[in-house]
């Protein structure tokens, strides 16, 4: 693997810290006074999309982007370097049109839908003319195993009736929202194959039945666009609205899940590099007991630590970037898997000395530390938790000993 950004990744870098310094972090202190009255700030990022649109700093993360669709391919790999610089400021990702839920949406649109699905919905969404949200995690049940998820898609006629209560929804209070793609169980035999037993259905978020409930507030922080509990009681869609066939729906969550767990996992190095930037400066600035913070053993040691766990995460997600662009998504699970373990807990890491080192004034809003940090805690939640990542690495570690079992052995048998 070459180490070296290519030529093309570094001019698009460049392009997009330009647009973020210029144009992004003006706007900053707008979008949170108009996100703090319970308002989205439409009209921050209606005229930013339009300008990155025009850029050509636009869809930047679908490596199956053709030639028609409006954005720039890229691979996982030169994606990498560009979500981490939005990742430093954690709302700008949709002035590119790289937002979660939507990357992962548009990824199983462009590959599973219909050409009527693509033309109402994928369409739109690549233009950043609606939002979308998904469907997958529910209150009631234990939502780390997807086959445990027990919202029903029952079949009535020439449509299918959806009930069920899902939760953590991002983006169900965007203005914008107008898709939800609900994963249940479209088979509720008892015999029925765990793993094809659910399906992904398309409900306009306008259907009558569809309720958004509240909005659930991740570690006391209220984002603007929520992660909302919603109810679908007797939704009725269409039978042309299921994404794929029936019983796909676990292999299409697991194909939606794999790029949208890595594109966290960039954003957060950015968001750690902020971090450590921010505890230098005020290393270098402030004073105790007669010597700067940064003459003090500890917080060098803080500082040298966090270096050396950012540049090995950023590692870790590029070969990860790369595994995915040359053998797939699903060749990449395990690499998945610890890059996302690796990630949070480096948030949380790196934030939590930064925090710190500002005292007191690290827990409140005058700095992003605090929101970054409970956002590295989610992290270890969002898209499966620790424990099933680390379940996963496990047992392909065991897998692969079962191959070699006693092999090591007889190179250390000690002679007598």
């Amino acid at each position: 693997m070459d180490f070296e950004y290519s030529a093309r990744t570094r001019d698009y870098v460049g392009r997009l810290t330009e647009f973020m310094t210029s144009h992004v972090l003006p706007a900053n202190q707008s979008f949170h006074e108009i996100a703090s009255t319970g308002r989205y700030p439409l009209e921050v990022l209606e005229p930013l999309k339009s300008k990155a649109f025009s850029d050509g700093l636009w869809n930047l993360f679908m490596p199956e982007l053709e030639e028609e669709d409006p954005g720039t391919r890229m691979s996982n790999l030169e994606y990498a370097p560009m979500a981490e610089v939005m990742g430093r400021v954690p709302w700008s990702s949709e002035v590119f049109n790289c937002s979660a839920p939507d990357t992962g949406n548009m990824e199983i649109l462009k590959r599973f839908a219909t050409p009527e699905q693509k033309e109402r919905w994928l369409d739109p969404l690549m233009l950043g003319e609606i939002r979308s949200i998904v469907g997958l995690t529910e209150p009631d049940t234990a939502s780390s195993d997807l086959t445990n998820l027990q919202t029903s898609i029952r079949e009535d006629g020439d449509h299918f009736v959806i009930n069920g209560r899902k939760w953590f929804s991002t983006g169900g209070r965007h203005p914008n929202a107008k898709l939800s793609i609900v994963f249940g169980v479209s088979d509720p035999r008892e015999e029925a194959d765990p793993h094809r037993k659910h399906s992904f259905v398309l409900v306009p978020m306008d259907t009558p039945g569809v309720e958004v409930v509240r909005d659930v507030p991740i570690m006391h922080h209220h984002a603007p666009e929520g992660h909302c509990e919603i109810v679908y009681r007797d939704v009725r869609v269409p039978r042309d609205a299921i994404l794929g066939q029936p019983g796909d729906g676990f292999m299409l969550a697991q194909a939606r899940l794999g790029p949208g767990r890595i594109h966290h996992c960039m954003r957060t190095i950015g968001q750690c590099e902020l971090a450590l930037e921010l505890l230098c400066e005020r290393a270098i600035e402030r004073k105790t007991y007669g010597k700067m913070l940064a003459d003090n053993a500890n917080i060098q040691d803080w500082i040298a630590q966090s270096r050396i766990e950012i540049d090995a995460a950023r590692l870790l997600m590029l070969k990860t970037a790369w595994k995915m662009d040359r053998e797939g998504a699903k060749s990449a699970q395990v690499d998945v898997s610890m890059i996302k373990v690796t990630a949070a807990r480096l948030q949380t890491q790196v934030v939590d000395r930064a925090m710190q080192v500002f005292g007191a004034a690290g827990m409140t809003p005058d700095t992003p530390l605090s929101y970054l940090w409970t956002w590295g805690r989610a992290m270890r939640f969002l898209d499966g938790p620790d424990e099933v990542h680390m379940r996963v690495i496990a047992r392909e570690e065991l897998k692969r000993s079962k191959t070699t079992r006693g092999q090591n052995a007889a190179h250390f048998v000690t002679p007598h």
